[in-house]
């Protein structure tokens, strides 16, 4: 492992596998080096790239200055740029997505971005997510149930209860408890995009490189309907849909999505 050291002087930990054009992966909710999609995803890119594989501010072996805005976690990107030469593909997941779009509207260098459902709700097709959401969260957080905290995120995403209840008895929840203080993070990162309207295009105008926004055939309405109102709102964006996909999506999917959509970049 590798560390950085961001702007506001948190320590950023990451590794970088393959090699290749450098390409920086950015985890969704919870997720980070230990745990979650992204180490298969990267291991599926390595023979094209030089993946840049890092903990997001909080997870894994990166630092968490307080108090926390989101504007620092574009900032870790800035600096995660700047280790891979000043020049690098974005590709986001999930809340991730929404990160990576938000660093490629703010930070020159990124050279294309790639982006996989955008947990947004722009529509009828979802409860909108309520105001309390996030002070609830850091209510159970603060009091220390981070388990909680856990349950209540994933409630939110559509897990029924009782899937919920099995999960908070499996591996997985352990890793995801000691994270759950970044969950308002994310909160922070969506902003208002979870109210069921329209999303502003004015947060991404600045983003002149090509996307590309991607769904799962099988993912939920809402989530299809999220992703392509983000393409929509992205000047230089395309829109695509992995078949037989989820918002769990696999890696052997992902990857050749990626690397022909940066193929045709280049």
């Amino acid at each position: 492992m590798s560390t950085l050291t961001s702007a506001d002087g948190t320590t950023i930990g990451y590794e970088t596998l393959g090699s290749g054009p450098a390409l920086i992966l950015v985890d969704g909710a919870m997720c980070y080096r230990g745990f979650g999609p992204m180490r298969e995803l990267a291991a599926a890119l390595a023979d094209t790239f030089t993946v840049y594989l890092y903990d997001r501010r909080g997870r894994g072996e990166s630092g968490d200055t307080r108090p926390y805005e989101p504007r620092r976690e574009v900032e870790d990107l800035a600096a995660l740029l700047t280790a891979a030469g000043g020049s690098a593909a974005l590709v986001g997941v999930s809340s991730g997505a929404v990160l990576a779009a938000d660093a490629a509207n703010a930070v020159p260098g990124f050279t294309a971005l790639a982006v996989y459902e955008p947990p947004f709700i722009v529509d009828g097709t979802h409860p909108p997510r309520p105001d309390t959401f996030l002070p609830e969260t850091e209510a159970l957080i603060a009091a220390g149930d981070h388990g909680g905290a856990v349950k209540k995120f994933l409630r939110s995403v559509g897990m029924p209860g009782f899937a919920v209840t099995i999960m908070s008895l499996l591996p997985p929840f352990r890793k995801m408890k000691p994270v759950a203080p970044t969950l308002p993070h994310d909160l922070r990162i969506l902003g208002d995009t979870g109210r069921g309207v329209p999303l502003d295009p004015a947060r991404w105008a600045r983003v002149t490189i090509p996307a590309i926004v991607l769904d799962g055939g099988k993912s939920p309405q809402y989530m299809r309907n999220a992703a392509k109102a983000l393409s929509e709102a992205l000047p230089r964006a395309e829109y695509a849909t992995l078949p037989g996909q989820t918002h769990i999506v696999k890696a052997p999917a992902l990857a050749p999505a990626i690397k022909d959509f940066l193929a045709a970049k280049r």
